[in-house]
């Protein structure tokens, strides 16, 4: 089977009773975070090493290479041994990662699956055949002596996996042990870990031994049975200092679980004559990145005299002063590597495209690929981040680029709010989605960007990736656009063999659909290399605009210190101290977050509007809000605030306003659609219509500000029946990461309308709790009076018991 996470922990007990039958079984794990102060589903050890007690034999991957190989060696150790496996790798980091591999041949996988093995597997199965009877109650005359049984099973274990991996070898060329030491022969200080950060640390010992410095690493893939033997024979003898790192965090004991094994380990069975100094460390959690420079830090923590243990690195610890430091500016990125970056908006095709991107390389020239996507819990409308890397060597890189040089950003808002060039390396290629004319393009800039392709002296184009995409039937589809684009002046591949790769993937993705939607993608890609224009680039700045701050107007000081970080893509640097201690966070906090997604709004038009208030009922965001309010509220309104009477009976002598939140809309033009009210002039004119948002935004932002002023028109006077009149009540559910024309959460709002001041939300793990509680800002909002809805989360599997 294949799990993770809280997926696995509910596996746990069952697991217990798999191996204390000796049944032979593989659970192929990403492995995951678990929800603790929070939720997280990225990548670390914490499920897996919850599940070190039960008996499974555990086997870690390092690669994606790795991941299909011991998939394969697992499957063929657990019918030699009898003991199940767990086989696992890094989540996200891992399993998400698209990688160009070897793929195993079906005779290689008929030579290691032992046809008698797999026979013998079978018999041993429930049959009237031949009854028995398993999983007897057994008292305490019995149970201690049963349970010692098994124990030469797990003794022969580990040497039966690494005869395994050595016929693997002999059939794959691929040879892997249990423990694995890679580093100079008289290595003075090693390190020791599993997982995709095993990767990253070869890469940075190799670099280290190059340099002159007597240092190595041990890989862990055997991690249970532990054969303290085996691994303590694996290190150099000249080995004085170990650094053993964990992927999890286990408060509490007296060291995470690999280090406390290490420990257990040297001092029972250090073969050599002078016992090293063992510290111990944690990294990565939830996948944070883990980089050669903190890799060096480990290092350099092992020189001094008296090394720090039980430390962290990649973080800021200033609580409790766990942290080790380390110089950013290392790195080992080889320059025979082609690195990208590309920035894209959920759902706008980018990810994919880069997949494709990557397919062509991969099975088109002998270059290795690799791409790992960025992009957090929101839904589709958040920024996602490709890092795709090509090279005529297997790529052993498990982490973010951050040194491109080609750098492509496909949604030209990104230009507002994120200094993204700061990632570029000295002459590389910026590319630029926009809609402004090629002549205009450099004074638009933001002064910052002006500044970093002066200084880097990049090469700058530009495209209108969304007219082509129009001008060529597929709407808002700019992902062909974009990649056309990046074959066409990255020099990758000859341009005129990059085109006809993408228009071979283009009919081989999309035949299936049609004639229709291969013509319209092929014309796009012909089209896309007419309308790439290259932006001469001036020798001085001519910009005055800056970086729009992530909270914009007054917002609490825990919003402007913690989460406007987080905004601005700097949550990394955050310190321990900035982070509540148990997880509670305040609400109503998306307000702040002004997100500018949407080319377009709806504008309203009191004069044809008949005031149903479907508009708002629908709108799956609240950013469409309805007010009547007493003429004198009017006073100081913004010269475009727009008012007419209200229409409705009971509300006569009132004022009616209908206004859009422009910073907040994400466009997807629902409110247009439910509108009944018509031109009767102009049919296909209603009381709402669609308009870009740009020239829109200052004006709406000031009206939408002065409309939240406007007082709330009482309860009392409100038919909560009626749906014309119920939807002037203010909502306490607003702004949230859903989708686009989400069809879920316009009931959210309704909900919180009608009952949100005396509301409790026991909300079970999905995608309403994504939109509704991720970080960095949530939607459940509250009133005036400080009134809303409380709000807390709960596991998938306890949603029926949950509240």
């Amino acid at each position: 089977t294949f799990t993770a996470s809280q997926g696995l922990l509910l596996m746990i007990p069952n697991m217990y009773k798999i191996a204390g039958e000796l049944t032979p079984t593989v659970f192929h794990v990403a492995a995951r975070s678990l929800a603790a102060q929070g939720l997280s589903i990225f990548g670390d050890h914490s499920d897996v090493m919850a599940a070190r007690p039960t008996g499974f034999a555990m086997l870690a991957s390092n690669s994606v290479q790795e991941a299909h190989d011991m998939a394969l060696i697992a499957h063929s150790a657990t019918l030699k041994t009898r003991v199940p496996f767990l086989h696992f790798f890094d989540g996200f980091r891992t399993s998400h990662e698209v990688s160009k591999i070897e793929l195993i041949p079906q005779e290689v996988i008929r030579a290691l699956i032992d046809d008698e093995l797999v026979l013998a597997h079978r018999r041993r199965g429930l049959s009237p055949d031949n009854p028995f009877i398993r999983g007897t109650a057994q008292n305490p005359d019995v149970y201690f002596q049963a349970r010692e049984t098994v124990n030469s099973f797990y003794n022969d274990c580990p040497a039966i996996v690494q005869e395994t991996m050595d016929q693997f070898a002999q059939l794959t060329g691929r040879q892997y042990n249990i423990y694995e030491y890679y580093g100079a022969e008289d290595a003075e200080r090693v390190i020791v870990l599993m997982g995709s950060g095993a990767e990253a640390a070869q890469e940075t010992v190799k670099a280290m031994n190059a340099a002159g410095e007597k240092v190595g690493m041990v890989k862990v893939r055997l991690y249970r049975p532990f054969d303290v033997e085996r691994f303590a024979a694996a290190f150099p003898a000249t080995t004085k200092a170990i650094a053993v790192l964990d992927r999890t965090k286990e408060p509490g004991a007296s060291g995470e679980p690999l280090y406390s094994d290490t420990v257990a380990a040297v001092f029972e069975a250090w073969p050599h004559a002078h016992l090293p100094i063992v510290v111990g460390g944690r990294y990565g959690l939830s996948s944070k990145e883990f980089t050669p420079a903190m890799i060096r830090g480990v290092f350099d923590n092992l020189s001094e005299t008296k090394p720090k243990n039980h430390f962290t690195i990649g973080i800021e610890d200033d609580v409790t002063h766990t942290s080790l430091p380390f110089d950013e500016s290392f790195s080992i990125e080889s320059s025979d590597v082609v690195r990208a970056l590309f920035y894209g908006l959920g759902s706008d095709g980018t990810v994919g495209a880069n997949k494709n991107t990557i397919k062509i390389i991969g099975e088109n020239t002998p270059n290795y690929a690799q791409g790992y996507f960025v992009y957090d819990s929101k839904k589709s409308g958040s920024m996602t981040t490709s890092h795709l890397r090509f090279g005529p060597e297997p790529i052993h890189s498990p982490y973010l680029i951050t040194r491109a040089n080609f750098i492509g950003v496909h949604q030209s808002v990104f230009l507002e709010k994120y200094d993204i060039l700061k990632d570029a390396e000295s002459g590389s290629v910026f590319l630029l989605n926009t809609p402004v004319a090629p002549d205009d393009d450099w004074n638009t800039l933001p002064r910052i960007y002006q500044q970093r392709i002066l200084e880097k002296d990049l090469q700058f184009y530009v495209i209108d990736a969304y007219k082509v995409a129009r001008e060529s039937g597929m709407k808002n589809r700019i992902n062909t656009v974009m990649q056309t684009c990046f074959f066409a002046i990255s020099g990758v591949l000859p341009q005129e063999q990059a085109i006809a790769e993408i228009k071979y993937m283009i009919e081989k993705t999309y035949g299936k659909k049609g004639p229709k939607i291969v013509e319209m993608n092929l014309t796009a890609v012909d089209n896309s290399v007419a309308n790439l224009h290259r932006v001469e680039v001036p020798g001085e700045m001519t910009s005055e605009t800056e970086l729009l701050p992530p909270i914009q107007g007054e917002a609490p000081e825990f919003v402007y210190d913690v989460l406007g970080r987080i905004i601005s893509g700097k949550g990394d640097s955050l310190p321990v101290s900035a982070m509540p201690i148990d997880g509670t966070y305040p609400s109503g906090t998306t307000q702040y977050e002004k997100r500018n997604l949407a080319a377009e709004i709806p504008v309203w038009d009191p004069d044809i509007c008949i005031q149903c208030g479907k508009c708002a009922m629908v709108c799956p965001h609240a950013t469409i809000r309805i007010k009547a309010y007493e003429e004198t509220a009017l006073g100081e309104a913004p010269d475009t605030f727009k008012a007419t009477p209200a229409r409705d009976r009971d509300w006569q002598g009132l004022q009616y306003t209908i206004q859009i939140a422009p910073e907040d809309c994400t466009g997807c033009s629902l409110c247009v659609d439910i509108c009944p009210a018509k031109d009767k002039s102009q049919a296909n004119r209603k009381a709402l219509n669609m308009a870009p948002q740009p020239p829109l935004r200052e004006q709406e932002r000031e009206n939408w500000d002065f409309f939240l002023n406007l007082p709330e028109l009482p309860r009392d006077r409100i038919n909560a029946s009626r749906v014309r009149q119920q939807q002037v009540m203010q909502p306490l559910f607003e702004f949230s990461g859903a989708c686009s024309g989400c069809g879920e959460t316009p009931y959210l709002k309704l909900i919180t309308q009608l009952f949100g001041d005396r509301t409790v939300v026991a909300n079970a793990t999905g995608c309403s709790s994504i939109y509704g509680g991720n970080l960095p800002t949530t939607p459940w909002s509250h009133n005036e009076d400080g009134r809303g809805p409380a709000w807390a989360n709960s596991l998938f599997e306890d949603n029926a018991e949950f509240g």
